[in-house]
């Protein structure tokens, strides 16, 4: 039990130190020496708990990315409106208040490896898990849904990315909270006509 308890605690501190550094110096900073002095741990922790440092990173993704961690079951048909608002407004949430989030997105789209992958497929799996619950609730076929969500969700992501360096887009100033009220009200427009 205590051995147990040793360990979670030093995964605890090692995904805590990644956050740290990535937040302090980029993710270009993180090695496995400089992870396991900030955690105060010996490296070698890093490779017995989590495999090597790409999968110590893959896990401290895992754990705040917001469609590898939404539930995929949903409610009714009756609440199914309500729900699917509430789901891509928690994401902009969630991206407009986490921007180590949006630090690993942006890292992500430039590296290719298979734990990135191992993300990207727990998404999808998710994504079409989501998408065949509502389709099949709402009768709107699953291609319309498909795409619509596909759409929506990208465009939130790319939005949260453009706006944390302080762009303007049509107009809008995605680092105001006027904008993104915009942008969600747009949003519930499309999914009133939609489902």
């Amino acid at each position: 039990m205590k051995i147990e308890k040793d360990r979670e605690t030093t995964e605890k501190r090692l995904l805590t130190a990644v956050g740290e550094i990535i937040e302090e110096s980029g993710l270009e900073s993180l090695g496995v020496n400089a992870v396991a002095q900030r955690a105060g741990v010996s490296k070698m922790l890093i490779y017995r708990y989590f495999g090597s440092l790409e999968d110590l990173i893959a896990q401290y993704i895992i754990q705040r990315d917001y469609w590898v961690n939404i539930p995929t079951e949903i409610p009714g048909k009756n609440e199914l409106n309500a729900f699917v608002k509430d789901m891509f407004r928690e994401q902009i949430r969630q991206l407009r208040e986490d921007k180590m989030l949006i630090r690993l997105y942006r890292w992500e789209l430039s590296v290719n490896n298979p734990i990135v992958e191992q993300i990207r497929r727990k998404r999808e799996e998710n994504g079409i898990k989501l998408i065949e619950f509502i389709s099949r609730i709402s009768g709107v076929p699953f291609s319309q849904i498909q795409f619509l969500a596909t759409m929506i969700s990208s465009s939130i992501t790319y939005l949260a990315m453009f706006g944390d360096v302080g762009k303007v887009y049509n107009g809008y100033d995605f680092k105001t909270d006027d904008s993104w009220e915009q942008l969600e009200k747009g949003i519930n427009l499309i999914v009133d006509k939609w489902i």
